[in-house]
């Protein structure tokens, strides 16, 4: 072993370092054995091997590693040294992991000990001496001329690891001095070689090209000028000096100040990571904005507007907030004083500027959970600014003349005194949640802590430094005391720590804070709203629409009832007086909702100011005095009153007078009049909402229909914005009213009438109610699901509107207008200009030259991007080689003189032209130029045919004499062509056989250069025979021209070749452009054969023609993040995933084979590997990135994503040699942009664009887990995090950031600390950037996604970020776009959110994947462009929008995190972005790909968690506040496409139950034979009929597929449309939209009711398995099946007592839709799942669901495993319900009783008895059965397994029981076989009832013992529901036809692509590629 003297040994393990400054966590492997688990795989390297515990020795052991090949024995040194350090920090070996890490080193060590040896000395210390004196000549002292400065980085922490190795094994005094000078000279130079982002601006020596741009010097320039900064603030000796470059240092040796950022950082005690990250975001945020404002040149100081333009954006949120508060902003700029005041200077004014931009960025930075609170924010910078200020004038705060101390103390004192403390109350209240199940108005989450700080009270309350003892921080003492003494404790260490920041000597003694007399425990209440479950909210926040559509329907009515019954009954004046009394309601209505604002905002009273209270309370008191004073004038004015209106009348006694009712109506509008008027006046209402002055804001007060807050003030759209959708809502409005008038009411008056003049009924049944007046409870049953249509049919009306004004508005925007490849070739010609006008940045010298130059300039640019997009598409395997060469376009040559089109365009243009000219004889040559030249493309390919001919030959010839043969030839065609001769001097017929000869001879010298060699003979012998053929054949007179040149040399002709030539790349080129002119005889109309290939490149020409902003250079454009959320998904299939089968013994790599053929080939032709052959082994990792690549999974995402760099690197490069005009001379002839053939002016034009692209762009993806799976044993884990890894090394600029967590001791205890840290990939290895402590968990606080995304934004650089989530693609020729996109955030109206179009790359898949992509592609473009403009009412919706980064961030994010309320975290940044002023709208120019879940059970958990989003909403304030601030229209159209969506749903389902438990009410009653058998009903039943079958259409929902026809038909042609439209009915959509509409409806309800929202992870694989049928029991039993049942037994009963339509065929289409809903609720995931009716399958389903049912559940038994796990589960959310929610659930349940009621009546065994005594007899029997089951049940139990005889008596005296009692039944009281099944139709929903009440009752149940009986009541109903629903399957399976008829179904969209699915779920795997 190597030997280390002892003193070494002891400054090697405490060396400060190694072990204070670990470079980064790395993996924990426990065992040697894990290290070596894999056979094929090599072993990680021993540094990814530490524990945790042990980081410290990560440097060391990588630094082993790296030089292991340049000295095996230092890098074993090196390792001794890691080594003995990990003994040192760990010696008891009592850390987790650390006993066999050190077992594992020690077996290394002894192994090197014996192998390796010194090298370069006899002796360890000499050696590593030697070794360090050659690593630094070699490497430090020369490296910076030849390394990069990541290179050079690397390289100084190797060096700084061998000096601290060298200090461990060389004494002291034997080190040399030479060493000494060097390490001295390298710890100086340490720091100028740190790990950077993006920004080397640390690094010395070769600075790197961004760093040499002017932009960013100006900007670090202008951060760099700290002279003028106080320095007291460390209290440094006066020996403090600045450095020659401006640098502060303090005596501390730590502290020093490069720039303005550092400064901030010293005295706000901000983390140095923070400082880091924040100083380039800022230089970046500077350059950016001053680059776009100047032109290439080279300056060196930030142009004046710069910062300050930067100021008023970062400060618009915090000035905002200072005038709403009415305080005086802390951002100043003029020095204070009595009597001189004076501005500062420019360079002052901009120094200070930038000083306050920096500390907001900085307090943002490490904010952490704190950044969802935008207005917490402000607070805290409007202090501290007004700190700096102080600091910076040097002015003290106290006017006694006390000393200024530092306010922070150390480097994380701003995160311990400021950000933690309001992070422990954010924890405590998600903790108080009790993981959200607690009701929301118990706890406080972000919006709630966030409004504390829009009233001036947090001033008084918190003031500052914070008082922790403020009512903000306050907990609950009563119900968590114990927790609350130690928060308090807690609370007053850290305001002792924090409180006093300026104080005099006497302050300084004793002081005081503003709160010492707030009590201990007065927890602030929720703030400004409170979130309780009830749908009252839908009302309360929508109450304008609901008043109009109430007082619509009333009005109808009345006009309806008159006695015309038609609208011209209005002008009638006894009915125009009736139809006043809408007044009434509206006030009723209005009260309503007053009670409702003070009812369900009273929780959050104490938080609320006096004014907004007193204004809740007059409003109710104005509402009550309306509702009294409307009625007693309307009676007043009525001429014969009767009823109410005569008590009324009465009462008013003098006051009678007509005209009362009318003032009393006017006085009542004023306010809605005044509304009116101001609502034609939007700039006037947002100014008066918007200001700040007192007056206003008292008048507006009372005004405004809520409270007046910080956000939701003036959100008015412009004035034509406003009359767009104003009219849109017009037309809709009417058009559904009067449909509603015509269709709905009025058929239905007079059977109603009707029906009420008949009097009592017979009834069948005991009425308890029998003397009820005009059947009041048939009327009821009648028109209920009418009313209920009529609010549900608007969502209809809206479909349809919103796809006739999207479909125009899409034609209008050119979508569709090249959507086929026939369309792009007749309009190729004019893509070119159209690309240089929309993506060419405009240029003086672009309109210079005439047409054909410009058009030749013009393909010139569109050829570099269109190649580019080509080559893009061949990576991708979407194209073969052939159709690549034949798609690309040659850049212009100069040798040709016609434009060079793609070969596509010219195929088969030779041949037809050869066959066109042997047929003209010697007069038609003017036909045949007329023909030809008719043809623009044969013109063309024939031009360009004959010039590269010549071309190529004379370059092939050596000899001279031989070029002019060929120089003669030409001459002659030209000439002949000129005086119109060529017929007569070319013979036509004998061009076919040159052709043949020329295509040979190109054949040829298209081989390689090496096998052309071998052909040379060939070669020269077919240019023999050309040459022949052109003179003797080809030309008449043509037999002179080879004498002539070589009548006096007798050698062979045409020998001596230049073959040389074939090795240039654009030689080439030309050979085999010419090759596919000549040969390519079919038509290339299917040229690209693959679908999406043709689908992206019709729809990038057709953007082209779309509206797009002009595009600026790439140095001009706004700059750009990506940010990419990811928890544990997929990043990359694995060989073994690759190889796994599934039960039908199918891999993922044959099912893609399938489903991509056409892929697959291109895929083995790029690879040059056959499909069967055993060489794909050997191209694993190619394979895997294929099949990746076709998958949701990250690295799809990445490489899209990176699109944009490459994008922006080719944009760039072409914008700077055009400027130059070299763009020719550049890339001459060639094709492809290639850095090799370069010269070093080039190079460095390609350097300064990739420098630029990184300026504009940069990705980061939030990899929360990353650092887990660092460290994690598991192999899924360890796999992701390789993945991962591997992406950082494939793309260098993409960045990773993770939430790391450290276990540290903290007093004596292990204590687990959080970071957010940011990694970069390098050198096989990841390198951290930055690390930034927080205060704790970030995901324990809010929703997982949003604090992913909240902890990385920080990372994200540049004014725009885009939101891509991981399932997600991106296109090269789209991101070509993206500087165009990004111009809109430089328009007028600048948008704040920007959406983009996406495309659903999953629709090939199955048929389920089709619909699925359908009506996704439908909403993200045709709904969301109608969402957009004109109804002004689209928000964000998680992908893939573009945001405004700096108003978002100044705003609150880009989501909201608050748990449960916030689980759609993404639509909520829209409505944060509304209410604060935004402008988000919708561009469809530019497309994303998107995944969409492809599998039935995927498809519902979506719809589930969507579901319950909108569920969340409902109850959220935001969607309170948008409803109450929107104008009316604006509202409805905010209403109808979020939760309104989801309520019409729900009501949709609810028409169907109130229709038929109507029914079932008149059938069993024998109210429907009483009054239809009546002759007055019979003689007019058609209306009835009619309005009873109108809300049966709208059951159907077909109109809802409307805007997906119209989408289809816009960019696919109608015919397509419809044709694909037939084919989705075919393939059974409506079952799957029908299906999904219980989803919908189940979990939006359900939500609202009780809450359980969750996130539900739907998987994105490829979902190609057959689901068990336990499985689809499971997910639908109670979304579903128990509904379906429901609905069954209603449907059987009203069919089986019903007599109401026998005849009539109207029955069946009303009932039909009902009857086609169960159908699909309860098969349609039997129908949709694969191999579901295969015979096998369905016996293994059935066995696996016996076991299921019959497993017993308990504490950590899966809900897969065991039916009474499950059922727990299940109910999960009624554990946690209110009392509101158990009583509603229980009267809801209720219903389930009148079917015993009333099948009981209809039993023979009553012998038509009507006394209730018969339902009393009917629950005795329910009892006893009920009774006997519980005996059999217990004895079970306790006789079952120790008394068995007993047990089998009891079963047989009750079975002998039950058979003497049925007996008697059926002889004495006559008892019927139909009595027992009705009977089972009575008493089964009887049980399910009970049941019901058991679950929402379970407390009191399980007290009184009852609870087990309940359970197994439960588990019979699930064995008979099961059993129902497995017969039809069964018997299906039983014919084999049905299985292979369900596979064409599922599978049709594939086999139409000529997929054979039925050989992959048969299991026919022969053609399978062999992986193993």
């Amino acid at each position: 072993m190597a030997s280390s003297s002892k003193h070494g040994g002891g400054e090697g393990v405490g060396g400060p370092k190694v072990v204070k400054a670990p470079s980064r966590k790395m993996t924990r492997m426990p065992t040697m054995l894990d290290v070596q688990q894999e056979e094929d795989a090599p072993a990680p390297p021993d540094s990814e091997l530490v524990p945790p515990s042990l980081n410290a020795i990560v440097p060391i052991l990588r630094v082993a590693n790296d030089i292991e090949s340049l000295n095996p024995r230092v890098a074993y040194l090196c390792r001794f040294h890691a080594f003995e350090m990990a003994h040192n920090l760990d010696p008891k070996s009592d850390k987790r992991g650390v006993r066999q890490f050190k077992t594992y080193l020690l077996h290394r060590l002894e192994k090197d000990e014996e192998e390796v040896k010194p090298q370069l000395a006899r002796s360890d210390p000499k050696e590593i001496q030697r070794f360090y004196q050659y690593y630094y000549n070699d490497f430090i002292k020369e490296g910076p001329a030849k390394s990069k400065p990541e290179e050079m980085t690397k390289h100084y922490q190797i060096v700084s690891v061998l000096y601290d190795v060298l200090k461990t094994i060389v004494p002291p005094d034997k080190v040399d001095d030479e060493i000494k000078r060097c390490a001295r000279e390298v710890e100086r130079k340490k720091s100028h070689f740190t790990p950077y982002n993006i920004l080397p601006l640390h690094v010395s020596g070769g600075a790197s090209a961004i760093m040499e741009l002017p932009e960013i010097r100006a900007a670090v320039s202008a951060l760099r000028k700290v002279d003028n900064l106080p320095r007291s603030r460390r209290q440094p000796s006066t020996s403090s000096q600045p450095e020659a470059d401006g640098i502060l240092v303090f005596d501390d040796g730590e502290s020093s100040v490069h720039d303005l950022l550092d400064w901030l950082g010293l005295n706000f005690g901000f983390q140095k990571g923070n400082v880091d990250n924040q100083r380039e975001h800022l230089v970046l945020l500077l350059a950016n904005i001053d680059m776009k404002k100047k032109a290439l040149e080279e300056y060196s100081l930030l142009d004046a507007n710069t910062v300050e333009s930067l100021k008023k954006k970062v400060f618009k949120n915090y000035e905002s907030w200072c005038k709403y508060l009415q305080c005086e902003s802390n951002i100043k700029t003029i020095l204070p004083g009595s009597n001189d005041q004076r501005r500062l200077s420019d360079a002052e004014s901009q120094q200070l500027e930038l000083l306050y931009i920096g500390l907001y960025f900085l307090i943002w930075g490490e904010a952490s959970n704190v950044r969802f609170m935008p207005e917490c924010l402000c607070y805290i910078f409007h202090h501290m600014a007004d700190e700096l200020y102080g600091t910076i004038i040097g002015n003290v705060k106290s006017a006694s003349g006390g000393v200024f101390e530092p306010a922070y103390k150390g480097e994380r004192s701003f995160l311990r005194d400021i950000v933690t403390p309001i992070y422990n109350v954010l924890l405590k209240e998600v903790q108080r949640s009790k993981s959200s199940t607690l009701s929301h108005s118990r706890w406080r989450n972000y919006d709630d802590l966030n409004e504390y700080f829009w009233s001036k009270d947090c001033f008084d309350k918190l003031g500052w430094p914070m008082d922790t003892r403020a009512d903000f921080f306050m907990d609950l003492v009563s119900i968590h005391p114990k927790i609350d003494d130690k928060f308090f404790a807690d609370s007053e260490a850290i305001h002792r720590k924090t409180e006093v920041k300026f104080f005099t000597d006497s302050e300084a003694t004793h002081p005081k804070t503003k709160n010492d007399q707030s009590l201990r425990g007065k927890r602030k209440p929720k703030t400004n709203f409170v979130e309780i479950r009830t749908f009252w909210h839908l009302f309360r926040s929508f109450d304008r629409m609901w008043t109009f559509f109430i007082l619509a329907f009333q009005a109808m009515l009345i006009i309806a009832w008159s006695p015309s019954g038609s609208l011209t009954a209005l002008f009638d004046p006894d009915v125009f007086k009736s139809v006043l009394s809408i007044f009434i309601t509206a006030a009723l209505l209005n009260f309503f909702q007053a009670a409702l604002d003070i009812i369900l905002s009273w929780k959050s009273w104490g938080s609320m100011q006096c004014s907004q209270i007193f204004r809740y309370l007059l409003k109710f008191a104005v509402a009550t005095a309306w509702i009294i004073i409307l009625p007693l004038s309307y009676s007043s004015s009525a001429q014969n009153p009767t009823g109410l209106t005569k008590f009324f009348s009465n009462w008013a006694g003098d006051w009678r007078s007509q005209y009362l009712y009318s003032y009393a109506i006017v006085i009542y509008m004023l306010p809605n009049i005044l509304a009116a008027m101001l609502f034609m006046l939007p700039p006037l209402r947002r100014a008066i909402e918007r200001s700040n002055r007192v007056v206003i804001i008292f008048l507006i007060w009372w005004a405004q229909a809520s409270p007046r807050l910080y956000v939701g003030r003036g959100m008015h759209e412009g004035m034509f914005s406003l009359l767009k959708y104003t009219l849109f809502w017009i037309l809709l409005l009417i058009s559904k009213l009067a449909f509603s008038y015509y269709v709905e009411i009025n058929p239905l008056v007079e059977p109603t009438k009707t029906i009420m003049d008949l009097g009592a009924g017979t009834y069948e049944w005991h009425e308890f109610f029998p003397y009820l007046q005009h059947n009041i409870g048939v009327v009821i049953t009648i028109w209920a699901p009418i009313v209920l249509v009529y609010f549900m049919d608007t969502q209809i009306w809206y479909a349809i509107f919103s796809t006739i004004f999207g479909g125009i508005h899409g034609a209008f925007s050119h979508l569709g207008e090249i959507r086929t490849l026939g369309m792009l070739r007749s309009r190729f010609e004019s893509v070119p200009s159209a690309f240089t006008d929309r993506l060419m940045p405009s240029s003086e010298n672009e309109l210079k030259g005439n047409q054909e130059e410009i058009e030749r300039r013009n393909i010139d640019r569109f050829s570099h991007i269109w190649n580019a997009f080509i080559d893009s598409l061949r990576d991708e395997d979407l194209i073969s080689n052939k159709e690549k060469d034949l798609l690309l376009v040659p850049y212009s040559s100069g040798n040709i003189s016609v434009v060079q089109w793609p070969p596509f365009l010219l195929a088969s243009k030779i041949p037809i032209a050869l066959d066109m000219a042997k047929d003209f004889k010697r007069k038609g040559q003017g036909e045949l130029k007329k023909k030809i030249k008719y043809d623009n493309y044969m013109f063309s390919a024939v031009i360009e045919c004959y010039e590269t001919l010549r071309d190529i030959l004379i370059n092939l010839l050596n000899d001279e004499k031989e070029r002019i043969i060929i120089s003669q030839i030409c001459s002659k065609v030209d000439s002949s062509i000129d005086d119109n001769s060529f017929l007569e001097s070319f013979q036509m017929s004998e061009l076919l056989q040159l052709s043949n000869k020329l295509e040979k001879l190109l054949n040829l010298l298209k081989l390689e250069y090496g096998e052309i060699e071998s052909f040379k003979t060939q070669i020269i012998n077919v240019l023999q025979d050309i040459m022949e053929i052109i003179t003797q054949d080809v030309m008449i007179n043509g037999h002179g021209i080879s004498g002539v040149a070589y009548e006096s040399d007798r050698k062979q002709m045409f020998t001596n070749l230049r073959l040389e030539l074939m090795e240039d790349i654009s030689w080439r080129e030309k050979v085999v452009r010419l090759h596919l002119l000549l040969t390519v005889k079919e038509s290339a109309i299917n040229v690209p054969i693959n679908l999406d290939a043709r689908r992206r490149i019709t729809f990038f020409a057709n953007s082209l023609f779309m509206k797009l902003p002009d595009a600026p250079k790439v140095r001009n454009m706004f700059s750009f993040s990506v940010l990419t959320p990811f928890y544990k998904e997929e990043v990359l299939y694995s060989e073994e995933e690759l190889r796994k089968e599934n039960e039908d013994g199918i891999s993922i790599v044959f099912y893609l084979q399938k489903i991509y053929p056409d892929e697959w080939r291109n895929f083995c032709e790029r690879i040059k590997s056959d499909p069967n052959d055993e060489e794909l082994k050997n191209h694993m990792d190619d394979l895997r990135h294929w099949v990746s690549y076709r998958g949701q999974t990250l690295s799809r995402t990445v490489r899209g994503m990176m699109y944009y760099r490459q994008a922006l690197k080719l944009q760039c490069f072409l914008d700077m040699v055009q400027d130059r005009g070299q763009l020719s001379s550049i890339l001459g002839d060639r094709r492809t942009l290639s850095l090799e053939q370069h010269t070093d002016d080039q190079k460095n034009l390609h350097a300064r664009s990739l420098a630029i692209a990184d300026m504009k762009f940069t990705y980061v993806v939030s990899c929360q887990v990353y650092g887990l799976q660092k460290k994690s044993r598991e192999a899924k884990d360890r796999s992701c995090y390789n993945n991962i890894l591997n992406l950082m090394l494939k793309f260098p600029s993409l960045r990773v950031a993770y939430i790391d967590e450290i276990e540290e001791i903290v007093g004596g205890k292990p204590q687990k600390i959080y970071y957010s840290v940011l990694v970069k990939g390098t050198d096989k290895h990841d390198e951290e950037i930055y690390r930034i402590k927080l205060p704790g968990k970030p995901t324990d606080i809010g929703e997982g996604k949003p604090e992913n995304q909240n902890h990385a934004i920080i990372f994200t650089r540049g004014e725009a970020l885009q939101t891509i989530d991981m399932n997600q693609d991106n296109y090269l020729e789209e991101a070509f776009k993206i500087r165009n996109t990004l111009e809109e955030f430089g328009r007028k109206h600048r948008p704040t959110i920007l959406g983009l179009r996406e495309h659903i790359f999953t629709g090939s898949v199955s048929s389920l994947a089709w619909f699925m992509s359908n009506q996704e592609t439908s909403f993200v473009t045709i709904g969301q462009r109608i969402l957009a403009n004109p109804l002004k009412v689209r928000f964000h919706y998680g992908h893939p929008d573009i945001f405004d980064r700096i108003f978002h961030l100044t705003r609150g994010g880009i989501s909201k995190a608050s748990k449960t309320i916030n689980l759609s975290e993404d639509i909520f940044a829209g409505f944060n972005s509304t209410l604060r002023g935004g402008n988000v709208t919708h561009r469809e120019y530019i497309q994303v790909g998107k995944g969409r879940d492809v599998g039935m059970n995927q498809i519902s958990l979506f719809e589930a968690k969507v579901s319950n989003g909108n569920g969340e909403q409902t109850l959220s304030r935001d969607v309170y506040r948008l409803g109450r601030r929107f104008d009316f229209y604006r509202m409805l159209s905010f209403y109808f496409t979020t939760v309104g969506f989801y309520f019409s749903s729900m009501v949709t389902v609810l028409t169907v139950y109130v229709f038929l438990y109507g029914r079932l009410y008149l059938v069993m009653s024998g109210l429907e034979r009483s009054i239809l058998e009546d002759p007055r009903i019979q003689q007019n039943s058609k209306p009835l009929e009619n309005a009873l079958a109108s809300q049966s259409v709208f059951q159907l929902g077909l109109l809802l597929v409307l805007p997906m026809v119209m989408e289809v038909g816009l960019e696919k042609g109608f015919r397509t449309a419809i044709g694909e439209f037939i084919l989705m009915q075919l393939q059974l959509a409506p079952v799957f939209f029908t299906f999904q509409l219980g989803t919908k409806a189940h979990y939006y309800g359900r939500t609202i009711l009780h809450g359980g929202a969750k996130y539900r992870a739907t998987g994105r694989g490829f979902v190609v398995f057959h689901a068990k049928f336990a499985d689809n029991y499971r997910m639908y039993s109670r979304s579903h099946f128990v509904k379906g049942l429901e609905l069954l037994i209603l449907l059987v009963v009203y069919e089986v007592y019903g007599y109401s339509y026998r005849s009539s065929t109207l029955y069946l289409f009303v009932t039909f839709s009902m009857w086609f809903l169960v159908a699909s609720w309860l098969f349609a995931p039997f129908v949709f799942n694969p191999s579901g009716f295969d015979w096998q399958k369905t016996v293994d389903d059935w066995t696996d669901w016996k076991k299921w049912m019959g497993n017993r559940g308990g504490i950590g038994i899966p809900i897969d495993s065991s039916w009474e796990s499950w059922w727990e589960s299940e109910h999960e959310h009624l554990k946690h319900t209110s009392i509101r929610g158990r009583v509603l659930e229980i009267i809801l349940a209720l219903r389930f009783l009148l079917f015993q009621y009333g099948i009981v009546y209809h039993l023979n065994i009553a012998h038509h008895s009507k006394s209730v005594l018969v339902y009393g007899l009917s629950w005795l029997v329910m009892l006893t059965v009920l009774a006997a089951l519980k005996m059999v049940s217990m004895g079970r139990r306790r006789f079952g397994t120790d008394f068995q005889l007993m047990f089998r008596i009891l079963k047989g005296l009750l079975f002998l029981g039950f058979v003497s009692v049925m007996t008697v039944l059926f002889i004495v009281c006559g008892l019927t076989i139909s009595d027992v099944f009705a009977a089972l139709l009575g008493f089964m929903p009887t049980g399910w009832f009970l049941l019901l009440i058991g679950q929402a009752c379970r407390p009191l149940f399980k007290k009184t013992g009852f609870w087990d009986s309940i359970k197994e009541l439960g588990r019979a109903y699930e064995y008979v529901m099961g059993l129902l629903i497995f017969v039809p399957i069964v018997v299906l399976s039983w014919f084999p036809f049905v299985s292979e008829f369900q596979t064409r179904l599922l599978f049709n969209q594939a086999f139409s692509r000529g997929l054979q699915i039925s050989m992959i779920l048969a299991g026919r795997t022969d053609s399978v590629i062999s992986i193993a």
